[in-house]
């Protein structure tokens, strides 16, 4: 299985109660060093500048085995966000950030692409992420996380609509909570959810923070309780469930249909949920090894999907 993963790379700069880190983030990368962390053959195609902070992006995703596609070294300035953490854990941020995309890509061949978060909404890369997804060859698999920004998405309506035409074209869709009552103001989340799975997604994944998560398929759903953790930061933990689904998912062949049954949806999601857990205990977006997880769903190399 190779995948390949499109969106921003950037610098966390952390503030919280004891002091100030800069970290490696963005959440398509930390996406990308999730999935490679897991084992899973990752190349990823975003913007860095060349200056210190992009190199040091780029050495905290290769140490895990990120392939990082030559044509990514292509913005001025590497971009930031600074997360301002509050007692609980829980993240505030503000950007500093541009994102756009070379004319002439070479990408490699994937089985299964992954875009999400600013990449897939801010112009004007975005519109060359809808290019690119309407152009990938047959039988590509696509999975999704919009992760929005309000701050940086522009009008929600605009929004929306961006997001639907990429959802109508994507196989895994994954937002939270805070995700959907942005996109959808006024549905409840099991309503934003069939909204969203009219548009043709075979997976929708809803994560509700220290609630859980909802997952649907057309073949069941699931409802997956949260992992007791000791938290430290909530940052990258998305982006870590967000891997880990893909991992449980799509599994080491090529893309076929599936999930066969709401077991099969509740043990990925549940698997989703302890690497999120994991990454939540610790600072800054770190996602697990599989080790760390634990085993993966027994019925692994079945849970497949196809356009």
């Amino acid at each position: 299985m190779n995948v390949l993963v499109i969106g921003e790379s950037l610098v966390d700069i952390i503030h919280t109660p004891s002091g100030t880190e800069e970290h490696p983030g963005g959440s398509p990368a930390n996406v990308a060093l999730g999935l490679a962390r897991l084992g899973v053959r990752t190349s990823f195609l975003t913007a860095l500048g060349a200056d210190s902070r992009g190199h040091a992006v780029a050495d905290h995703l290769a140490r895990s085995g990120v392939a990082l596609l030559a044509e990514s070294w292509s913005a001025p300035t590497t971009s930031t966000a600074s997360a301002h953490i509050s007692d609980d854990g829980a993240a505030r941020y503000s950007f500093d950030l541009a994102w756009a995309l070379p004319e002439g890509l070479q990408l490699p061949v994937a089985d299964h692409v992954h875009i999400g978060s600013v990449a897939a909404f801010l112009a004007p890369g975005a519109d060359r992420v809808e290019e690119i997804v309407r152009a990938l060859p047959a039988g590509t698999t696509v999975s999704f996380d919009p992760n929005v920004r309000p701050g940086l998405v522009g009008d929600q309506g605009a929004a929306q609509q961006r997001f639907e035409r990429l959802a109508a074209r994507t196989d895994i869709v994954k937002l939270s909570d805070e995700d959907a009552e942005f996109l959808y103001p006024g549905l409840r989340a099991h309503e934003a959810m069939r909204a969203i799975a009219a548009l043709g997604p075979r997976v929708v994944a809803l994560t509700l923070g220290a609630t859980g998560s909802l997952l649907a398929a057309p073949s069941g759903s699931a409802k997956i309780l949260p992992v007791a953790t000791a938290v430290v930061d909530t940052v990258g933990a998305g982006d870590s469930y967000m891997s880990a689904l893909l991992f449980a998912l799509l599994g080491a062949g090529r893309p076929r249909l599936g999930p066969r049954d709401s077991a099969e949806l509740a043990s990925a999601g549940a698997f989703a949920a302890r690497a999120a857990a994991i990454t939540a205990s610790r600072p800054g977006a770190e996602p697990p090894v599989l080790s760390e997880v634990g085993a993966a769903p027994a019925a692994q190399p079945r849970i497949l999907l196809q356009n």
